[in-house]
């Protein structure tokens, strides 16, 4: 058979940091920078994945069982087997990936190889399934294969993402929604060069915490109460803060959604700034070489606003800034970050870009 070839971008969070997973809604935007696959299907029922940018190819022989490795091919791998927990008739297949991804940056490289498998898949063994399906099976090859109890936003956004304009979920409805960014400005993405990995740990530590903090509230998600209920609440310090963190967040995303619709980028990029802020104070999320990255770039006229983006912990900022101006300000927040630091930080310009299964 013939090789076909998928692509899913990388995504990056413009605000409604770690409310997925609480019933809330975010905001968020699809890549151009992503993850191609390109294979075909293997007569002899094998499995096996190769990459030019992940070290080690894996190579299972016919009717063995598909079961964790601990290396990037879980991801991959497990996008397989749900496809055939579900029922579906996917056999032997080869793929080879390539990346124009920085990974570890929080830009989500794992969603944009879970969803470039999956739209592999169905091409190859013409399976229809609806994007938001397509979406959910990711989701639950990362729970249940890798690990990682991420929701919903990373798949959603590589899948529904629209050129020139931010994707809003609403992870309780699982709803989705385009909503249009203005021209004059554009996305600027800095690595810190500090990796990002979310299998260590504090993803899911910062899950229970959130939930601990509903169940202290007496709802079944942070979603459901507000900042003033939330204000006046006796918790404790831990899970009020990061409550505190999560139901701003929620906030946040509703009033940049109008600040889009009315092109008030400086309300917007103040929303950014102040989510880091409570990334910092309330959920403790953040690095010192975000925070250098953040504060270097909200310092230079023409950064509307700056924030951590993805998981935390590491990665990359996403900075708004304007467009006519963004080069020479990616060189000045390259070079201060490392005369302050000593790391080296990448940056790259960006639009918002099309979605893996865009409608044609």
């Amino acid at each position: 058979m013939n090789f076909l070839t998928t692509f899913a971008p990388g995504r990056v969070e413009l605000l409604g940091n770690h409310t997925d997973y609480n019933g809330g809604v975010v905001l968020s935007a699809a890549l151009e920078l992503g993850i191609t696959a390109t294979g075909r299907i293997r007569e002899d029922g094998s499995i096996r994945l190769s990459s030019a940018g992940f070290a080690g190819e894996v190579q299972l022989a016919p009717q063995v069982e598909i079961t964790p490795n601990a290396t990037w091919a879980d991801y991959p791998l497990g996008v397989i087997a749900e496809f055939r927990h579900a029922g579906f008739p996917v056999g032997g297949v080869e793929i080879e990936f390539s990346s124009t991804l920085p990974t570890g940056a929080g830009l989500s490289s794992s969603a944009s190889i879970e969803v470039a498998t999956a739209a592999l898949l169905m091409q190859l063994f013409e399976i229809p399934l609806t994007r938001m399906e397509v979406a959910k099976l990711c989701r639950r090859a990362e729970n249940t294969f890798v690990g990682v109890n991420c929701g919903l936003l990373d798949q959603v956004s590589s899948i529904f993402g629209k050129r020139d304009h931010a994707v809003f979920l609403d992870c309780r409805a699982e709803t989705v929604e385009n909503v249009p960014l203005p021209a004059e400005a554009c996305l600027l993405i800095t690595d810190s060069g500090v990796k990002h990995a979310l299998t260590g740990g504090e993803y899911n530590e910062r899950r229970e915490q959130c939930f601990e903090g509903a169940r202290l509230l007496g709802v079944s998600q942070l979603r459901d109460t507000t900042m003033a209920n939330l204000l006046a609440a006796d918790l404790p310090e831990l899970p009020k803060r990061r409550a505190l963190h999560v139901v701003g967040e929620n906030e946040r995303v509703f009033r940049a959604i109008d600040d889009l619709h009315t092109g008030n980028l400086p309300a917007f990029g103040k929303l950014m700034t102040t989510s880091h802020q409570s990334s910092i104070e309330n959920f403790d999320n953040s690095t010192a070489e975000l925070d250098a990255l953040v504060r270097i770039a909200t310092a230079l006229p023409g950064v509307y606003g700056s924030r951590l983006t993805g998981g935390g912990f590491g990665g990359a900022t996403i900075s708004l800034v304007a467009r006519d101006q963004a080069e020479t300000l990616a060189k000045t927040i390259r070079e201060t970050y490392r005369l302050e630091t000593g790391h080296t930080a990448r940056t790259f310009e960006c639009a918002a870009g099309e979605g893996a299964l865009s409608p044609q």
